[in-house]
């Protein structure tokens, strides 16, 4: 019997509303099958390369307790689950500039095709030619009743233009058919619990499911009802969240001027908003694969929460001898790894719904860039840094490939997945020998 029948024909044996549904998903005693470990996976993105001194390891092995660099540093009590893959190069060509490029190809390991989109001198460019890998492993795991979840995917997004073009996109659903991300926390609530509200009022959903939801819990066991109000919880907290802060939340998308993201204060705030919402989202069983997408393939926040006032894009142009500049970049990008520690630590504090451990132990989130270096508008060194349990991959310690094309990567990842046949992906010339070895 499939997950969904059983749940429904409990709300219709005790006579409460399809409203339930969201919140029934992870309940143990609903399962179909007796559950394996559920793995996941979270992709995070962040533009304009970053500063390689301060980025990588200086030697490869365990981290133990070597001073980690100053990029990597919020990752300090992940240590454990941290690791690091560097040499990985994204060698696909083509049409496009290096932003352009850096961002279709990177998840889809595939040419742009031809387009009217210009960017930098380089020729203009369409859309990504192929599927990115997470919508790959999505359509894998839809594949089998085991592992189908209520969405798949989601896509999350903070601060991402409110403008379709090859430096906003890096999910590809095929050839030609980008995803755009939701960058709104109200937008992406709204599509989680599937009760349309009106911002003005906002009012909880729990409210009205406040009769339904005691009901089914005098139903179910006890495991179960500690999940269901951790849930519950969850949601709460959020639908605060969204009310003390709705006017920041509803003016989320960004003023474009000359295609440069306006100065937005906000970005902190939707950011965290956003954790919360991915971390239900997984602890609910609403998808295994995620994506979360800060602003864009030369993006240009203004952090002024760092007491930085010029924007990122412009300061990644700026030459590595300009040392003031190296520094913002740095604390940039240790901003973004610290909002990623925070994603880690917020699943570490998740139980596993029905199982043992905490959601970060059978979570991987992967972290990378569309550049390896901004200035140089690089392909080679492309920051790849896992920190989880969610592949089964050896963690605590720093690896090297040099000059692999991602490509391979790519296939490793799908595979540790449990998409086994997977061989290649993306341009097949770029797929050499196959998942790289000595990453489990």
């Amino acid at each position: 019997m499939s997950h969904h029948l059983t749940r429904r024909r409990l709300l219709r044996q005790l006579g409460v509303g399809s409203g339930l549904l969201p919140f029934l998903g992870n309940l143990p005693s609903l399962a179909a099958a007796p559950a394996r470990p559920k793995q996941r996976l979270v992709i995070v993105f962040s533009p304009d390369g970053i500063v390689r001194n301060n980025f990588w390891p200086k030697q490869q092995g365990p981290f133990g307790k070597r001073e980690l660099p100053a990029i990597l540093r919020p990752f300090a009590p992940f240590a454990d689950r941290l690791l690091t893959l560097k040499g990985i190069h994204n060698r696909i060509r083509g049409d496009g500039d290096g932003h352009m490029r850096g961002i279709g190809c990177l998840l889809t390991g595939i040419e742009l095709f031809p387009g009217n989109i210009q960017g930098g001198s380089d020729t203009p460019a369409g859309w990504a030619s192929g599927r990115s890998i997470d919508q790959e492993i999505r359509s894998r795991l839809q594949a089998d009743p085991k592992t189908a979840t209520r969405f798949g995917s989601l896509e999350f997004g903070v601060l991402v233009p409110n403008r379709a073009d090859t430096w906003t996109r890096m999910v590809y659903a095929g050839p030609n058919k980008p995803v755009a991300p939701i960058d709104d926390p109200y937008q992406m609530f709204d599509k989680l619990y599937g009760q349309t509200r009106d911002r003005e009022s906002l009012t909880s959903i729990l409210d009205e499911l406040q009769e339904d939801l005691a009901t089914v819990s005098a139903a179910l066991p006890a495991e179960d009802r500690r999940i269901l109000e951790e849930h519950t919880a969850l949601v709460r907290g959020f639908e605060r969240e969204l009310a003390t802060h709705r006017e920041e939340v509803s003016h989320a998308v960004p003023v474009l001027e000359e295609g440069i993201l306006d100065q937005n204060d906000h970005m902190p705030r939707i950011s965290r908003m956003q954790i919360e919402l991915l971390v239900a989202s997984l602890a609910a069983d609403f998808t295994r694969v995620a994506t979360l997408q800060y602003t864009n393939s030369v993006g240009q926040p203004h952090m002024k929460w760092l007491g930085i006032d010029e924007g990122q894009h412009s300061l990644s142009h700026e030459p590595n001898s300009n040392a003031a500049a190296q520094d913002k970049l740095t604390r940039i990008n240790a901003w973004y790894a610290g909002e990623i520690a925070h994603l880690a630590k917020r699943l570490s504090e998740t139980p596993e719904p029905g199982g043992s451990g905490s959601l970060l132990d059978q979570t991987t989130i992967l972290w990378t860039n569309e550049l390896g270096e901004g200035n140089s508008h690089s392909h080679e060194h492309i920051p790849w840094v896992l920190l989880g349990g969610g592949l089964g991959f050896q963690t605590g310690r720093a690896l090297e490939f040099p000059g692999v094309p991602h490509n391979r990567l790519l296939v490793s990842l799908a595979r540790a997945m449990g998409h086994d046949s997977l061989v290649r992906f993306g341009n097949p010339d770029y797929c050499g020998d196959g998942p790289l070895e000595g990453l489990a």
